[in-house]
């Protein structure tokens, strides 16, 4: 997951992104690390702040817009 990526890309840190998202600290990190799997609806909502398609934060495709 392109997660972490996309993060430092905008200069955001766990934290502000866990606050933003109403979730926690420790569970970015872990996203992040590999260490647990984002359900569905928290894939939509780090693809829905970041305004790139799932596909591509699954790394799916290099095409970071979504397709509507």
């Amino acid at each position: 997951m392109r997660l972490k990526e996309l993060r430092k890309k905008q200069n955001i840190s766990q934290l502000r992104l866990a606050l933003d998202l109403n979730m926690n600290q420790n569970s970015i990190s872990r996203y992040e690390n590999g260490e647990r799997e984002a359900d569905y609806n928290t894939l939509i909502k780090f693809a829905d702040y970041f305004g790139v398609s799932l596909d591509y934060l699954l790394e799916r495709t290099d095409n970071p817009l979504m397709n509507r």
